[in-house]
């Protein structure tokens, strides 16, 4: 989608679900990351600006064009048809709009131009009109990437020990448990993140991305917190007067349902991402940046991959290589495949299907007891 038609890289075959939770390997790797790097092409480190840009048009063009047939046209129709275009809207932009999200995600990590303070203007313009705190995210997110697979220092998507799941896991641990859980998840758990690090790493204090002296940011951090805050009020008050110009039903059908969809594909991507039968966790015992970088997965969202830039089936060699423009990472996923061997996981279950699956398996995490390295978790589901 977007300049350079990228398209996304099969699995060479389809591997049944008995493989794809087949446990990666949690040992030492045989190689490092230069050696990675020396297999991916030089040209795929390079950022560019136009091209960069381009994506962002071209995101913007399909979400104002969506936004003028939907307030110019749909009213014109029937009222059973009316009702129908209005969910299509909300889907379709919602998955625009998370493809904008990803551009930003790019500016947070320095993947978008060679000018550190380009990449933050445009990061800071797209996602506070999508109500995220950009630099609060940057910082937070920085120190997820720095920390991946470690259950103490990990920023999000930490999973709980079995002695530290709450006495309500267990009544929850059935079908209609886990759909409330997934409903909760997927439309407050993206606000509550923010708000009240919910899902996030423990801190010894209150934290939330929008306080700048929480404990999550340093004091060299905290005027830039503030300008997110700034960034994020500001749309808050332009909602605010088109609210009192147009109603707050046009806000909620134009804006809030679709940001809706966004913020619930931001929560299921980076679940899915970090949350599998077959990733290891692992405390300071055992943990290193290397591992922990490998214990994440390329999943399948079928054409949503490149609605969404492909940050769904190359989250691997994101995490390994996080300046690296996301236009360059399926060149540079199949190059490192071969070296990474079986360190490298692709799950194909549609998206929607792992999710249930993963939502029923990966409870809470402990050793394996038939393992000498008792500083390795797996998930598990048995309470």
């Amino acid at each position: 989608m977007g300049a350079g038609g990228r398209t996304s890289v099969p699995p060479p075959n389809r591997k049944s679900e008995a493989d794809a939770v087949k446990r990666v390997p949690f040992a030492k790797p045989p190689f490092s990351l230069s050696q990675v790097k020396k297999a991916i092409p030089p040209h795929c480190f390079q950022r560019s600006v136009i091209r960069s840009f381009s994506y962002v048009v071209y995101d913007l063009t399909i979400a104002l064009c969506l936004y003028y047939v939907a307030t110019h046209y749909f009213h014109q129709l029937p009222r059973p048809l009316s009702f129908l275009a209005w969910p299509i809207y909300w889907a379709i932009q919602g998955c625009i709009l998370t493809g904008v999200w990803v551009v930003a995600h790019e500016c947070g990590h320095h993947a978008f131009s060679d000018y550190q303070w380009l990449d933050d203007t445009v990061g800071l313009v797209l996602h506070s009109a999508l109500l995220v705190p950009y630099f609060s995210w940057k910082y937070s997110h920085r120190r997820h990437h720095s920390n991946t697979g470690s259950l103490e220092r990990d920023e999000v998507f930490v999973p709980k020990k079995k002695s530290g799941i709450e006495w309500y896991s267990k009544y929850l641990n059935n079908p209609l448990g886990r759909v409330l859980t997934l409903t909760v998840t997927l439309t407050l758990g993206w606000p509550l993140y923010l708000a009240f690090n919910v899902s996030g790493r423990p801190y010894e204090r209150f934290a939330c991305h929008f306080d700048p002296y929480g404990p999550i940011y340093t004091d060299r951090e905290r005027l830039q917190i503030y300008i997110s805050d700034a960034g994020v009020l500001a749309v808050c008050y332009g909602l605010f007067r088109l609210v009192m110009a147009k109603g707050l039903a046009w806000v909620v059908c134009v804006y809030g349902v679709p940001l809706l969809v966004v913020n619930g594909f931001l929560v299921l991507i980076t679940f899915l991402q970090h949350t599998h039968p077959a990733l290891p966790h692992y405390d300071s015992s055992e943990w290193d940046w290397l591992r922990g970088a490998l214990a994440t997965v390329d999943r399948d969202y079928g054409i949503l991959n490149k609605v969404f830039h492909n940050i769904t089936d190359t989250h691997v060699a994101h995490h390994l290589f996080s300046t690296m423009p996301h236009y360059h990472a399926m060149e540079a996923t199949k190059a490192i495949k071969p070296i990474l061997g079986e360190y490298y996981r692709f799950d194909g279950t549609p998206f929607y299907s792992a999710m249930w699956r993963e939502a029923r398996e990966c409870i809470y995490v402990e050793p394996d007891r038939s393992t000498q390295s008792k500083g390795v978790f797996w998930y598990n589901n048995k309470l």
